[in-house]
């Protein structure tokens, strides 16, 4: 924020993009920047996707049970409608949100609002997840987040799929999804090729 000649405030509008794999505490990063802007007295609003309801149906809630308040929506479209008068805003799990989000932030962020995005960067398959890629293009900053890989104790690389489901999109949590490092999910894949040829 800073003063111009004409004695007007401006604030600088930024987009700061989380992202990683699952259990990489991209939610957890999230909820502690948008509680340091609480405290720090300024506007802020968060959005999650509607579909998200593992823990909460409108609470953003972090896989170690940390919560803030959210608003549950069902396309980007309304971020623009409901974050007036908002200094910052957070949005999370945005992998499952519809392309037009990247308009969204880039409008937001030139209003002057600090935006602040976490999401998966990659799917079960490793493939760019929606519209992550874009938004790691045009964030100002970008952090990515590393789980630990459950097989061999490296920095994970992608959330592996543990259930026969070839959906993009299936919601889970443990029971569901495992990070692994590059070279564990690799193994992982080339097991599941092995069982599945001999049945």
């Amino acid at each position: 924020m800073f003063t111009n000649n004409m004695g007007e405030i401006h604030r600088q509008g930024r987009i700061e993009v989380v992202c990683g794999s699952m259990f990489s505490g991209k939610t957890e990063e999230l909820i502690r920047r948008m509680k340091r802007a609480k405290f720090a007295k300024q506007r802020v609003e968060i959005f999650k996707p509607a579909i998200d309801v593992r823990y909460s149906e409108a609470d953003v809630v972090s896989h170690d049970r940390n919560v803030i308040t959210s608003t549950p929506i069902d396309s980007s479209a309304q971020i623009l409608l409901l974050a007036s008068d908002i200094d910052v805003v957070g949005i999370d799990e945005a992998q499952f949100f519809d392309m037009g989000l990247v308009d969204v932030c880039n409008e937001l962020a030139n209003r002057g609002i600090r935006v602040i995005v976490a999401g998966l960067d990659m799917d079960f398959r490793g493939v760019p997840f929606g519209p992550m890629p874009a938004l790691c293009a045009i964030a100002d900053d970008v952090s990515k987040v590393h789980a630990i890989c459950v097989k061999c104790g490296a920095l994970a690389y992608v959330s592996h799929r543990l259930v026969q489901n070839d959906k993009r999109v299936l919601l889970g949590e443990t029971a569901e999804y495992e990070p692994l490092c590059r070279d564990c999910y690799q193994k992982a894949i080339k097991e599941a090729e092995q069982q599945t040829a001999t049945t």
